[in-house]
């Protein structure tokens, strides 16, 4: 049996369980089919060489659920691998002129090492890098697969263009009309890309979100709403002379209310009638110049143009004014709306500021029945389509919602003016970056034979590693060695396309190539079979939309290719919080400010902890307090995990991560919390090495335990029960972790060296042990062989709640008088009510408050309360 050392030393201890970790492969996954297998994986992160104390809560949340499965018997898979390719490294390598390559290379290094410093349980065998050619010659025969089943084309179009980054984004990539990266405000430019056509499975993607009960609610419907099934009316208001006008709304009962069009700035209407109108295209530019997220607007100001073009509406016959307008969206519906102001907000204030007609067409609804129309309380009665029925809309008038664009449908079906049919908000992913640290797209541009693939014998498609950007625009296109080529049909000088893939690419299946790591001859293979789905993955809500929803398509797209054989990645999805911290700064030139790091900032308090006053760690000078805020590079309050595991050690870190919040909840970071977890490590080492002393101790025999042990045993049982449900089904690893330290507060109280008092002490240690064995492993490795077994913990089975030690001779009841605590007693867990009113009555303190009075009312509870009312 290993002997404890006086003291807790976390350097040895973790130095001893990695050690043996290693030597034993513990954390190598085998597939086997006889026994119940869980995936449990973390996001793979971006390889920036810096990990804070958030990635560290991330990664050991996944570690904890990953080792508690192991204990429950489960073939645990947790894999890790670094998402390499993307602008961060480009820019990086611009400001220090190095090839992104050899940064991102020394990051993954160093990031690897922070990683195993904290004890993770990772099988590195299956380690990947999205930016190694054994990887992404699988991104690109994969886009081969899928341009030959027509889910991958070429199209020019209006896209969103970053002016900083220099490259195209996606739709989920603009947040509030700026650059998800840069913060820059978007441009729109027509530009021929590739596409993917995730359109084809919007309606498989709508409709599974409800099987994904292990998804949070909110993530499901933030999904939903991005795919925006909508089912509405196509409607034609043509033009003389021109293709009609089409429009797409859910409201076609309120056609009658049309009283002019308005067009987004990329239509080709707008752009044709701009032609020799310097005004209307300067107007054009501008909204082109600035990007407008869909969010936006609600509250954006309303502007326009008339194009001097006329419509004709298709059941009046009416010339409607046709408006270019910064409030229509080229990416949604068709880029055209019919303006109904009687009835529709945004269109109601474009329609004030430019003194356009509007129509009422809508009476109100039953709860404003009588009312007087007024067009600026449109929303109070009419948005619910629950109006009174149509007025002034011709044949349709008295039509309720559901009659009137069944009706109105149905009559412009008969005039060839439109049909009803569903509409999407889910555009096809736009995946051409002009970025040069990408995947490039296996294409060829010849002469002759046009667009070719790239053959699957020629792949991958090798990225030069050796270019160093510069800032203008993609290296890649002015690297001939890579650019020349030759046609793959007519062997003819030619091209190859410069164009990368969007990383998102690289991170829609990692979780399927590390099923087959190591297998050279396809991207997944019947492995997959026995691991997918991935049982739980772990990230934060930012991807809900982004990464998420790529993936969920990109699986779907490889079980039509036949790869797999699931459909669904991901059947659990926790989303952790972040972390944030106190942010220090001192005042700098121009009213800027410098950020400190909280590492160098030491706090002056007073007796009761406040603080009094900031100073910087070196110089001693006074520092402001800039608030609490999410850890960042730029607020520089990042704290590097790897300085306080070489102060405290790693089990401290993964502790005070687990504690100080759930999950799902921010985690304020606080030095005092990671001294707390400090203590409490050296309490259960110093618990553990009492016990040690007092010598062997023997198996419990319950029928001889004392009422104290038995109350002792049964805390015990019950703490099992609490952690394993708090762990196994909640995941609030920060309840589960106070119900073990309360428990070791009963333990250190429990002075009893009798044969039978270590023996429930050793059974309550075995079971500490384990209950935080999946928190703070290395520690317990030690403990746990200290206590006499030979197996490690990591290979001990979880604790199990014995049902007859949760059963109590005796049960605690509160005494009120008069609603108000008077004292407790003790009782029989089967004692009648005549009894428990008896000794309650008797109780000293009970008496003293009664003190003689009569008994208006006797209330029991059982098994929890009695109140006397006098």
């Amino acid at each position: 049996m290993p002997t404890l050392l006086p003291d807790y030393d976390p350097r040895a201890v973790e130095r001893e369980a990695q050690a043996f970790w290693q030597r034993q492969q513990c954390f190598r996954a085998v597939e086997d089919a006889a026994r119940p297998k869980f995936y449990c994986l973390s996001m793979f992160p971006y390889p920036s060489g810096w990990l804070h104390v958030g990635h560290a809560r991330n990664y050991t949340i996944a570690d904890v659920v990953a080792r508690y499965q192991r204990m429950r018997g489960k073939n645990v898979l947790q894999p890790m691998g670094w998402d390499a390719f993307g602008l961060p490294a480009e820019n990086a390598a611009i400001e220090k002129g190095i090839a992104p390559a050899r940064w991102t290379d020394d990051n993954i290094a160093s990031m690897r090492g922070q990683l195993q410093a904290l004890g993770f349980a990772i099988d590195w065998s299956r380690e990947l890098a999205t930016c190694r050619p054994e990887y992404y010659r699988w991104n690109q025969w994969l886009f081969l697969r899928l341009r030959e089943k027509g889910l991958a084309y070429r199209a020019t179009g209006v896209v969103n263009w970053d002016p900083v980054d220099h490259t195209v984004l996606a739709n989920e990539q603009v947040i509030d009309g700026r650059g998800w990266r840069t913060g820059a405000l978007v441009e729109k430019r027509e530009i021929a890309m590739v596409y993917l056509r995730i359109t084809a499975y919007a309606d498989e993607l709508l409709r599974d979100l409800e099987r994904l009960d292990g998804w949070p609610q909110p993530v499901r419907t933030m999904q939903a709403n991005w795919i925006g099934k909508s089912d509405g009316v196509e409607i034609a208001f043509p033009i003389e002379g021109g293709e009609p006008i089409r429009v797409f709304t859910t409201r076609a009962d309120t056609l009658f209310g049309a009283t002019f069009l308005v067009l987004a700035a990329e239509h080709p209407l707008a752009l044709a009638a701009a032609r020799g109108n310097p005004q209307l295209a300067g107007f054009i530019e501008e909204c082109r110049r600035g990007g407008v997220a869909e969010a936006e607007l609600a509250t954006l100001e309303k502007r326009g143009l008339d194009t001097g073009l006329r419509a004709r509406h298709p059941l009046t016959g009416e010339l409607l004014p046709v408006w270019v307008a910064n409030y229509v969206l080229m990416g949604y519906g068709e880029g055209a709306v019919m303006a109904v102001p009687g009835h529709d907000q945004r269109d109601f204030e474009f329609a004030g500021r430019y003194a356009l007609p509007l129509r009422q067409v809508c009476l109100p609804d039953a709860a404003n029945a009588g009312a007087d129309y007024d067009p600026q309380r449109w929303h109070d009665w009419y948005a619910s389509k629950a109006h009174g029925g149509l007025i002034a809309s011709g044949l349709y008038d008295g039509l309720g919602f559901a009659a009137a664009v069944d009706a109105i449908a149905a009559g412009l079906e008969r005039e060839g003016l439109g049909r009803k049919r569903t509409a999407w908000r889910l555009r096809d992913w736009g995946i051409s970056r002009q970025r040069y640290w990408g995947c490039p797209i296996p294409l060829v541009h010849c002469e002759t034979c046009g667009e070719v693939p790239v053959p699957d014998d020629q792949l991958p498609v090798v990225l030069p590693t050796g270019l160093v950007p510069d800032g203008r625009g993609n290296p890649l296109a002015r690297c001939e060695a890579f650019v020349r080529t030759r046609c793959p049909q007519c062997g003819a000088p030619a091209r190859r396309e410069t164009d990368t893939m969007d990383t998102f690419v690289d991170s829609s299946w990692y979780f399927l190539r590390y099923c087959a790591h190591d297998n050279p001859a396809a991207p997944v293979d019947a492995r997959a079979g026995y691991w997918m789905p991935v049982d739980q993955y772990i990230g934060g809500v930012e991807h809900a939309i982004l990464h998420l929803l790529y993936s969920r398509f990109w699986t779907k797209a490889m079980r039509d290719l036949g790869l797999i054989g699931v459909d669904e990645p991901f059947a659990q999805l926790l989303t952790q919080g972040m972390v944030v911290a106190d942010t220090y700064y001192r005042e700098a030139a121009a009213g800027r400010r410098q950020w400190i790091s909280p590492a160098e900032v030491v706090l002056e308090r007073d007796d009761k902890g406040r603080v009094l006053a900031a100073r910087h760690r070196q110089d001693g000078q006074p520092v402001a307090l800039g608030g609490v805020e999410k850890m960042s590079k730029s607020r520089n309050n990042g704290v590097d995990p790897g300085a306080l595991v070489e102060r405290h050690g790693a089990d401290t870190v993964r502790l005070f991560a687990m504690f100080a919040a759930p999950p799902e909840a921010s985690l304020e970071w606080q030095e005092t919390g990671v001294e707390g977890a400090a203590r409490f490590l050296r309490r259960l080492w110093k618990l553990v090495q009492v016990h040690l002393q007092r010598g062997p101790a023997p198996a419990p025999v319950v029928a001889e335990l004392t009422p104290a042990q038995k109350a002792l045993r049964r805390a015990v049982h019950r703490t099992i029960e609490k952690v394993s449900d708090d762990i196994g089904r909640r995941h609030h690893f920060n309840t589960a972790i106070a119900a073990v330290m309360e428990l070791c507060n009963d333990l250190a109280r429990h002075d009893d060296g009798s044969p039978q008092g270590r023996a429930v002490m050793q059974e309550a240690l075995d079971a500490v042990v384990r209950l935080l064995a999946p928190i703070i492993p290395h520690v317990c490795h030690a403990l746990w062989l200290a206590l006499g077994h030979e197996r490690p913990v990591i290979d001990a089975v979880w604790p199990q709640a014995d049902p007859s030690a949760l059963t109590a001779d005796t049960v605690t009841l509160v005494v009120q008088v008069n609603g108000k605590l008077r004292g407790r007693i003790e009782v029989a867990t089967d004692a009648d009510e005549e009894s428990v009113i008896a000794t309650a009555l008797a109780d000293a303190g009970v008496r003293r408050h009664i003190d003689g009075a009569a008994l208006k009312k006797r209330i029991v509870v059982p098994g929890r309360l009695v109140n006397l009312v006098i």
